[in-house]
């Protein structure tokens, strides 16, 4: 395994990110954050955080996509984690959705399809931790913590204190 962010430069993406959301969305009044679980929904509140120091505060909330995947069969159970829309709703509104490691863009087409069962929000923006590339669908990322180039064997892994006890983004060879 190779550290490819340690938690400093974990910090340092995610505000850099936040100013970016400010400056692409001219300010906050019609922005909301949502993480996709589990790793995306504490990446956003962490978002949410450097962007309430930085200008105001956000609504942030977390995106279940698991019934929306186009691999459910093939993996095994798992439990449904909570969708928490922000009070306002999302229609006609900003969203940014969180994600930790954007590969093949499955996921967050899975994720625009459970917005769309949600509401009609204004636009729907994408910030990831790492992009390793390898993309599957026509899909990019509006802000970026650091592009990760990996081979198809390698594996990114995210570690977070809030679930790992430590913040990290490790290379996984021959996975």
């Amino acid at each position: 395994m190779a550290i490819v962010l340690d938690a400093g430069e974990i910090g340092r993406a995610l505000k850099r990110i936040a100013h970016e959301i400010i400056e692409h969305n001219h300010g906050l009044d019609n922005v909301v954050l949502l993480g996709i679980p589990t790793r995306g929904a504490f990446l956003g509140e962490r978002i949410a955080q450097f962007l309430k120091e930085i200008q105001s505060p956000v609504p942030v909330g977390t995106l279940d996509i698991t019934l929306h995947r186009d691999d459910l069969r093939m993996r095994p159970p798992r439990p449904l984690l909570p969708t928490l829309i922000p009070g306002g709703g999302i229609e006609g509104k900003d969203i940014v959705l969180v994600d930790d490691v954007f590969f093949s863009g499955r996921t967050i087409r899975a994720a625009l399809d459970a917005i769309g069962e949600i509401g009609r929000p204004a636009t729907v923006q994408l910030a990831v931790l790492v992009d390793r590339g390898h993309r599957q669908l026509p899909i990019r990322a509006d802000y970026v913590g650091k592009n990760i180039p990996t081979s198809s064997s390698e594996s990114v892994k995210v570690s977070l204190d809030e679930i790992d006890g430590k913040d990290c983004v490790e290379i996984v060879a021959g996975v």
